[in-house]
């Protein structure tokens, strides 16, 4: 399967999943911020994912939960190095170049972009 194929998928899915129009699932948007996806639609978006490609995505491995809730892992609304070392584990599909300039807790969600669900799948086809 090409990167474009799965694009196109990953696309269908959060435009289904989500109400938003084609063109605005682009590779830099961001589910929250730009998409406007919510923590219930996180659910979804793994289920139609796993039934789009005939994957098995494990609970909390495409979003992982309870990392800024951690108080060991955010302080001062900043998310520690040891945060962000558990956050590199848990989401090796991440770009965290621009992250780490500024590690506010209230940037994580941007992290989750439609990018990190297209190298987040083309791991999981590779892998099968």
């Amino acid at each position: 399967m090409t990167r474009d194929e799965i694009l196109s998928k990953v696309r269908d899915v959060l435009v289904d999943a989500l109400a938003v129009d084609d063109d605005e699932v682009t590779p830099s948007a961001s589910l929250i911020n730009d998409l406007g996806a919510e923590s219930i639609d996180f659910l979804d978006i793994v289920f139609k994912l796993e039934q789009a490609f005939g994957i098995k995505i494990a609970q909390g491995e495409l979003f992982p939960e309870g990392v800024t809730q951690d108080p060991k892992f955010v302080k001062d609304g900043m998310v520690t190095t040891e945060g962000l070392a558990a956050l590199k584990a848990r989401l090796p599909h991440v770009d965290f170049t621009a992250f780490e300039k500024d590690p506010k807790v209230s940037k994580v969600a941007s992290l989750f972009t439609v990018e990190t669900i297209v190298r987040f799948i083309e791991g999981k086809v590779a892998a099968k």
